[in-house]
């Protein structure tokens, strides 16, 4: 009984980390998405939406490593 609880919240633990990481990539690419965009709107951007662009996917993919390590 006990080892089918254990197992039960360890596949709640992988199920949330893997959402978590959906979400990540998900994210990410919306980034991407609009930072394209951007960039064909006016390419005369393109340092100042690549930097932004890397920081905010960079931090979305720590919200993503901080859910897999909190479980």
């Amino acid at each position: 009984m006990i080892d089918m609880l254990a197992d039960a919240a360890a596949m709640g633990a992988i199920a949330k980390s893997g959402l978590a990481v959906l979400g990540a990539g998900i994210g990410i690419g919306i980034i991407g998405m609009k930072a394209a965009e951007s960039i064909g709107r006016n390419p005369a951007s393109f340092g100042k939406v690549l930097t932004i662009s890397i920081l905010l996917a960079a931090l979305v993919e720590g919200v993503a490593f901080v859910a897999i390590f909190m479980g």
